[in-house]
């Protein structure tokens, strides 16, 4: 099944970085549309002192420590659930406008990788082929999977 022929990315860039709170609620919003098949965010590390509690988001009742400051908000969508781009793109757009009201950028284009990589074949060695098609694109050499990456059941 040739992946890329189903799905394309929409990036939202906010005017400013978001905290945890918009964040949740922003990606709350945008995990409740259908079409939706996964959501990455991009941002600043925020280093945790020690003592100090991470930073958190709750999405679908389950707790995800927050290592960044969001700025960017990558959305993967299934196009052959869109019937009409246009009204799918507004149904967006209206909840970047409810959530960041300081304004936000929205491009269509690829964002996130569809296929594995050179890099995905050293961080995971032979056990590239065990990947799951929801993690390729997200690929950090720096530390392990489960550090930096929660993915959630639709």
């Amino acid at each position: 099944m040739d992946i890329e022929c189903q799905v394309t990315d929409i990036e939202i860039f906010p005017h400013r970085l978001l905290g945890c709170e918009t964040t949740e609620k922003l990606l709350t919003d945008l995990n409740e549309i259908d079409a939706v098949n996964r959501i990455v965010i991009h941002g600043r590390r925020v280093p945790v002192e020690d003592g100090e509690e991470p930073r958190f988001i709750t999405i679908k009742g389950e707790r995800i420590d927050l290592h960044v400051k969001t700025g960017r908000v990558l959305i993967e969508i299934r196009t052959a659930e869109v019937e009409d781009p246009d009204v799918f793109c507004n149904e967006i757009r209206g909840i970047c406008t409810q959530h960041l009201p300081f304004g936000f950028n929205m491009t269509e284009g690829t964002f996130i990788r569809k296929q594995k990589t050179v890099s995905d074949g050293l961080k995971y060695g032979e056990n590239i082929d065990n990947i799951p098609d929801r993690l390729v694109g997200l690929t950090d050499q720096n530390v392990l999977v489960g550090e930096r990456t929660t993915s959630i059941k639709k």
